[in-house]
């Protein structure tokens, strides 16, 4: 009789309750397969890159053009509005299986070049940035308001876990195979994601697909930008994702095989254990919030967490062994996630049902602070060394982490504005 009581609290309990929506028990794999592959591509591809260059400055130029994209991340979302979010992530990652499937053949046939993986690059760079706000957006579609948090947590761990598996696998199967072999598990987990996906999504997906009686795309486009420009948490929180790009990820993304190469002076097995180090703490984090995150307050969370990753990062530039900065890297992680986990759950539930998928796009504009943040980076290593760039950034983001606090502290700060909730 005991036993039977507890199998039926279990289904009840916060971290297992989101996987009770059936949408959400195929997108999770889905969205864990993508990231998978994004993670296992960027190390092999960045890694190549500095490899047969030997340029910080082509390495910075490669993890730009991962998120050219941004530009037109709204209009992702204004489609995503229009013919249903689930049936825009099946294309997204139908491109990247055909991409990836490209890439394999050419290094089957050695005739891979680092111009052609720029190439590449940048056409994966067009779509990629809008994947992370549209499964967002999925989520919220399907999920009952009281379990997102939850759901977003558990979603999150789709991404701080594939970092930890990309890294390590990724790293691993280049050393022991080479590139096409690699590639094969590559295209092969896009392709995965992508019959996953399909079975994703609700019924609501069809009310989107009457789009000869909805206005022009360009007209919804500024409707999304009106309203975000209106709603002040909405644009208190997109100028903080802004910030975060600009100056935090760039330190934790793209420059590490730099830090790798040319601080610590260590191969590709190391940079995955740097790279897994990260996402240990983010997949811990994210862990800790799908079980507390129905009792935090969001917004407050996000600003502490915000200060606590720019300081980790400081001590980070710092550190000269590769032991000591993974278990820096640890801990940027935690900080990392427990600032982005409640800042889309605080999009979503504080967005116009309507229009969830223009502020998600919106959102994902703001990853557009990583090309400028990657790309005056390397100019300013070449220059001044890792250390002192990185020291740089890390107090600009602190400024305007505090000036943000303050200038919408009605929104963020306050225990009874409305992103504080629990």
């Amino acid at each position: 009789m005991r036993r039977c009581r507890v199998l039926s609290v279990l289904p009840r309990a916060p971290v297992l309750a989101p996987f009770s929506v059936r949408s959400f028990r195929f997108q999770w794999p889905a969205d864990l397969a993508t990231s998978w592959a994004f993670e296992m591509e960027t190390l092999i591809l960045g890694w190549y890159v500095l490899v047969e260059t030997g340029s910080v400055l082509l390495l910075t130029v490669f993890a730009s053009l991962q998120h050219i994209g941004t530009l037109i991340a709204p209009m992702f979302g204004v489609m995503g509005d229009r013919i249903g979010h689930r049936n825009l992530l099946c294309g997204m990652r139908a491109l990247y299986a055909t991409l990836a499937a490209t890439l394999m053949i050419l290094a089957f046939m050695d005739a891979v070049t680092p111009m052609l993986v720029l190439i590449i690059a940048a056409l994966m760079g067009m779509v990629r940035p809008s994947d992370i706000g549209m499964r967002a957006v999925l989520v919220g579609e399907t999920m009952p308001p009281d379990h997102l948090m939850g759901a977003m947590g558990i979603q999150r761990t789709t991404q701080d876990s594939a970092r930890i598996a990309g890294a390590l696998t990724g790293a691993g199967l280049v050393a022991m195979l080479g590139m096409g072999p690699a590639y094969v598990v590559v295209a092969g987990l896009y392709a995965l994601s992508v019959v996953l996906t399909y079975k994703a999504g609700s019924a609501r997906q069809a009310d989107a697909t009457n789009v000869s009686t909805r206005p022009s795309p360009w007209r919804d486009l500024q409707q999304g930008l009106v309203y975000v420009w209106n709603t002040p948490l909405l644009l208190a929180v997109m100028c903080l994702a802004f910030l975060l790009n600009l100056t935090a990820f760039p330190l934790i993304n793209g420059l590490l095989p730099y830090v790798a190469k040319e601080i610590y002076r260590a191969d590709q097995t190391w940079l995955g254990y740097m790279v897994a180090g990260a996402a240990c703490g983010a997949l811990f984090s994210s862990i800790v919030l799908s079980r507390v995150g129905h009792a935090i307050q969001a917004a407050r969370i996000t600003i502490v967490a915000c200060a606590a990753w720019y300081a980790a990062l400081f001590v980070f530039a710092h550190v000269q062994h590769p032991a000591g900065g993974i278990a820096i890297l640890f801990l940027a992680g935690c900080a990392q996630s427990a600032s982005q986990v409640p800042m889309a759950a605080m999009l979503l539930r504080n967005s116009d049902e309507q229009l969830r998928g223009r502020v998600m796009g919106i959102r994902m504009l703001a990853i557009y602070g990583n090309l400028p943040g990657l790309l005056i980076s390397g100019p300013l290593i070449a220059h001044f060394g890792y250390p002192v760039t990185a020291t740089l950034y890390c107090a600009t983001g602190l400024a305007f982490t505090l000036f943000i606090t303050l200038r919408w502290r009605a929104h963020l700060w306050r225990s009874d504005a409305p992103a504080n909730t629990r």
